[in-house]
């Protein structure tokens, strides 16, 4: 394997990750941008107010994409193994 091959595996694979995780870290930062404006309206500074409404949120998200998820990891695991 040259050099050139091994940039374009680990190009690929961070690309791959970023979309993997894109959709489920997004939805994190939107409920967290959401939950500090209700915490800074109301004043309230309860630490699991912020933690626990992102957890529900991610992990729905993951479940809802999961279909979608599973075949870009599926896709990138064809292409790593069957060199097409």
């Amino acid at each position: 394997m040259d050099v050139t091959a091994a940039v374009d595996l680990c190009r690929d694979a961070l690309v791959t990750s970023l979309i993997i995780s894109g959709p489920i870290l997004g939805i994190g930062l939107v409920v967290g941008l959401v939950i500090s404006l209700v915490q800074t309206v109301t004043q309230i500074q309860d630490q699991t107010l912020s933690i626990v409404p992102k957890i529900v949120a991610m992990v729905g998200t993951g479940v809802f994409f999961a279909a979608w998820l599973a075949q870009r990891m599926i896709e990138y695991s064809q292409q790593l193994f069957g060199g097409t």
